[in-house]
């Protein structure tokens, strides 16, 4: 019974483990993408000067790497999305993972797919994307924008809004409606990347997960956010004081303190 006992879970092993280590390099590339999707937007073009500034403000980023019109690809619309927040020491978090989809997603004429960045502004806008599925043009007092050349190409206002939408397609900014798109968490993919059930909001906000494979993604972010090497950015108000970081590991899980940053140099 006992040498049965041990096949079977051998058996397990080699089933699910396979699987998972699968699930994981997918997420992986879905972060790697976002990475590259986020210096496209922010690293080009005649308006990422004012994009970079609006970042340096944001509570957090919703970065999807591909966003395609409905009838593109097989009639569907949507993409998936990667979230990312900053605390109080202007340190970012690992990712939380999201699908946008349904609703009537529309970029300016003959645009049919572009990377898409959502900065969110404040913890009211945050706090709506975490505690319920999220709905574009439905939530009540959640302001939208549109940093770039709108659906007519005219230039949206993003001054005071909640969220400031930034899509880019073939290198240039480009106009995106979201109104009715679905934004929702993917709690198999969240297992998948840190190993164990974690809510977006733990890893986000209360930064209680980390998956070492996001570092270049936070430290984009770092960068961008202070301008390239410009004095940082004020932290978000309302954001959390910086805290341990829980990382998944081999045989459960071990804490790791975020680095503090360097010491201003004299003259």
């Amino acid at each position: 019974m006992r040498r049965l006992a041990v096949l079977a879970l051998a058996a397990l092993a080699l089933a699910f483990g396979p699987r998972h280590a699968r699930a994981q390099a997918e997420e992986q590339s879905l972060v790697d993408r976002a990475t590259l999707a986020l210096q496209e937007v922010f690293d080009l073009g005649d308006m990422s000067a004012d994009a970079r500034s609006l970042l340096g403000r944001a509570r957090a980023v919703m970065i999807c790497p591909r966003v395609f019109r409905a009838g593109f690809i097989f009639g569907g619309a949507g993409g998936d999305c990667v979230l990312v927040a900053r605390d109080g020491g202007g340190s970012w978090s690992s990712p939380a993972f999201y699908t946008m989809g349904g609703g009537s997603i529309g970029f300016q004429a003959g645009v049919q797919d572009a990377a898409v960045v959502m900065l969110i502004m404040n913890d009211k806008a945050l706090d709506a994307i975490l505690d319920s599925q999220f709905k574009f043009g439905a939530e009540a007092g959640v302001a939208l924008g549109t940093l770039g050349r709108g659906i007519s190409g005219a230039t949206t206002a993003a001054v005071g809004a909640d969220i400031v939408t930034i899509a880019r397609a073939r290198g240039l900014f480009a106009g995106i409606s979201l109104d009715g798109t679905l934004l929702s968490a993917r709690s198999q993919s969240m297992r998948a990347y840190f190993g164990r059930d974690v809510s977006p909001r733990q890893v986000v906000v209360g930064m209680e997960a980390h998956n070492p494979g996001s570092d270049p993604l936070r430290a984009a972010l770092l960068r961008l956010s202070q301008g390239g090497g410009a004095p940082a950015a004020a932290a978000p108000q309302g954001s959390a004081a910086p805290q341990a970081v829980i990382t998944p590991a081999p045989g459960g899980v071990r804490t790791e303190s975020l680095p503090a940053p360097p010491p201003a140099r004299t003259r």
